[in-house]
This record gives C-alpha cells, structure tokens and sequence, in this order.
C-alpha cells in the first residue's frame, strides 16, 4: 500500500500560478507522499509531450510512482461522427500515458455535469449501449500497452455502485476496474459504507476524500456548498475531519486484502497545501490503526 496525491488536490495552487506540475512531485515527495494522481487541470501533457517528459523523469529522481492519469471523457455522443472523435481523443490521451510509463487510467463515460432529467435510470439504460463501447474500445487499445482503464463513480449518471457494475460487468474485458472514490457515493445520496464493500472487489486504485454533509432543508449558508443528486448538501473536506465514516472504510479496505495504491483528493476551502498533508498524514496514521 502506498500513500499519494491527486494533482487535483492543489489545484488552487496549479491555477493560481504558485506551483507547476513539476513542483507538485517534488512537493508530494517532501511531504510523505509515495505516488501521484494526474488530473490534467492547471496543466496539459496530451498535447505537450515535452511536459510528460520533463513529468515522467521529475518524478523518477523524486522516487514518486506516478500512478494514475485520470480525465474527463464522454461516450454518450449524438451522432457517429462525434463519437468517433472521441474516441480519438481519448486513444491521443492514451498514448501520452504510455509515453510517461503510467500503467493506470481513469475516464469518464457521460459529461459530468448533467440535467436532473439525465440522472435517471431510464436516461442511464437508454444510453448504456455507448457507455460499453466506448469503454470496450479505449479498454482494447490500451491492453497493447499493458493499461488498466477504468470508471469511477463520479459523474452523476453512473455514480452509484450499481450502475458502476452494471457498466463493468457489460464491458466485460479483464483490463478494465473500478477506480473507487469512497466520497463519490454520497453524491447519488448512497452511504459510502455500503457502496464501499460493494465495489472493492472491483477496485485497482482508491480514492480518499471527505465531505461535510447537510441534509436537504438545513441549507447551510454561504461557502464552497453544492448539491447532491437528491437535493442534500456536500462540501468538501481534509480526510478525517469531515462527516464520513473514514476509519470504518479503511479498515473495510484493509481487512479485504487490498494492498494496492490510495490517493488523497481535497477539495475543500483550507489552504491546499497544509490540507493536503494533514490529509496525507491522517490518511497513513488510520491505515496503520486500522
């Protein structure tokens, strides 16, 4: 097991022009953390090869694995023409993690943000079909590279733990998981206990945030609030600090086994630098109570 960080994490500072991704390796290496998390936010790689490069040999002298690159992706395209572009797109992103040696990738299946009305199950079922085939051909092209792709739950169309196996299970080739996000659930208004033990047989990678929770008629005022899929209250928090169950989820991950890479997201309203170690810190203390 080691510990990381998701670049997204300290994303304030990527946007802010305070840190670049180059910085974040070494900051990541300072701090305890063992691997990072790319999410091409406040940087690109794809269509800058001399950054991936620069990243790739950065994080080799730092002695940080670069473990994941997830990105936004979505299948449920209008016309062939488009998915067919998408494709492409994302086979182009595909390959820049190929250049820098990572063996792991997170993509989306549907546009994140969505109407209530594309939330549903019928909106789910209907749309299905280009949810496995895409990911059946993003899955194919990169087993030639020896990368394991997967879905999160995230993206309020195939957030719950369902739906994510519905998709799982329907793609059906052996290079293709879960990457699991233990705060997603709460999103769809799913207990992450639940969603957890449902999904880590699938999981090759996890993710640990946290959220402070309000339920739907205690509106909490102003900050960094957004809504969940039936109309709760979510913001985010340091891990450990907020108001989901993290030590009974480790021990949960822990006790089944799994010995594989845990990233750290934050994505709350502290400092992102000093939350992003206390999170790291709180993260690697439970794992080792646990």
């Amino acid at each position: 097991m080691k510990v990381g960080l998701s670049t997204y994490s300290l994303l304030n500072d990527l946007n802010s022009g305070e840190m670049t991704v180059l910085d974040v390796i070494d900051w990541i290496a300072a701090n305890g953390g063992e691997h990072m998390e790319m999410v091409p936010y406040g940087y690109t790689v794809e269509d800058n090869h001399d950054l991936a490069d620069a990243i790739r040999e950065r994080a080799a002298s730092a002695g940080i694995e670069l473990s994941n690159y997830s990105m936004p992706a979505n299948f449920v395209q209008e016309t062939e023409e488009a998915f067919e572009e998408e494709m492409a797109r994302v086979k182009r992103h595909v390959d820049v993690v190929h250049r820098m040696g990572v063996k792991h990738l997170r993509h989306d299946v549907t546009a994140f943000t969505l109407p209530k009305e594309k939330m549903t199950i019928t909106w789910f079922e209907q749309n299905l079909p280009l949810m496995v085939r895409g990911s059946q051909i993003i899955a194919d092209y990169a087993a030639q590279f020896d990368i394991t792709t997967t879905i999160e739950n995230h993206g309020f169309s195939v957030q719950a733990s369902d739906r994510v196996q519905r998709v799982l299970h329907a793609v059906d080739r052996p290079n293709f998981k879960t990457t699991l996000d233990i705060g997603n659930f709460m999103c769809v208004d799913e207990n992450p206990i639940i969603g957890v033990m449902k999904n880590l047989p699938y999981a090759s990678l996890v993710h640990f945030k946290d959220f402070y929770f309000r339920p739907y008629d205690e509106h909490p005022g102003e900050g960094e609030w957004f809504t969940t899929a039936n109309g709760n209250f979510l913001r985010g928090a340091i891990v450990g600090q907020g108001d989901i169950p993290i030590r009974k989820i480790v021990k949960l991950i822990k006790d089944s086994g799994y010995d594989g890479n845990i990233t750290v997201e934050f994505e709350g309203m502290e400092e992102c630098k000093s939350a992003s170690k206390i999170a790291m810190d709180n993260l690697r203390r439970f794992w080792e109570e646990a």
